[in-house]
């Protein structure tokens, strides 16, 4: 029993640890290519360094760090191939989820995506306004009831939101995502399955391209 008691702390140890990189992560504070130093990583928030380790064995699963041999762990940077590629592989599973999940839809389902559509329309800052469309996402997909697809979609998104909680202000794509939100809230509302796909893939395709163009345009003012 002791032993048990033991590994629920530390698991509960590790994923504190990871949810606080993680957080830093996706706010920037931790960039690509930035070294994450067990030592100091363990100072800092108390622990020892074994929940430290299996916080960062997590994070290189979720594609969020890279563990390089006689180098340690490094926060990811995304190439545009890369963030291509992730955006294809969510937009194949996030149409298989808005596939199954269209049967499923029931009017308290429709009203939550009202209500989380409102609350966007009303809030100006990105960072609290990329809070919702995850929100807004996961709502979409809930109907489904494919948790293990819903788990794994949540992990890509949250792989590439990174990449739009630095760029969404700059790419100015907010007024065009509420439009594109709309069109998949009323194909919903319609259990219209084809429609609903086709603007969600629409909706992905050009955040997509939104982000590759602008990190074109760094890269051309470096």
């Amino acid at each position: 029993m002791e032993t048990l008691l033991r590994t629920i702390e530390r698991r509960t140890v590790h994923e504190a640890v990871a949810e606080a990189l993680r957080k830093a992560i996706y706010l920037g504070e931790l960039p690509g290519g930035t070294r994450l130093n067990q030592d100091e990583i363990a100072a800092k928030f108390g622990v020892s360094r074994i929940p430290v380790r299996e916080a960062l064995r997590q994070l290189e699963a979720e594609g969020l760090i890279q563990i390089i041999p006689h180098r340690g762990a490094v926060v990811s940077t995304l190439s545009p191939e890369e963030l291509r590629e992730l955006y294809e592989i969510r937009i194949t599973l996030e149409s298989l989820a808005v596939r199954r999940a269209i049967p499923n839809v029931t009017r308290q389902t429709i009203q939550e995506l009202e209500r989380l559509l409102a609350e966007m329309e009303k809030v100006e800052d990105p960072l609290v306004w990329l809070d919702l469309n995850r929100e807004f996402h996961n709502a979409l997909y809930v109907p489904s009831g494919l948790k293990r697809l819903c788990n794994l979609i949540d992990t890509l998104r949250r792989n590439t939101e990174r990449y739009l909680r630095i760029y969404v202000g700059p790419l100015k794509r907010i007024p065009l995502a509420r439009r594109e939100h709309r069109k998949i809230v009323e194909a919903y509302r319609r259990r219209d399955t084809e429609s609903a796909v086709k603007a969600l893939e629409e909706h992905l395709s050009n955040t997509l391209e939104g982000l590759l163009r602008f990190f074109q345009e760094v890269q051309e003012t470096r």
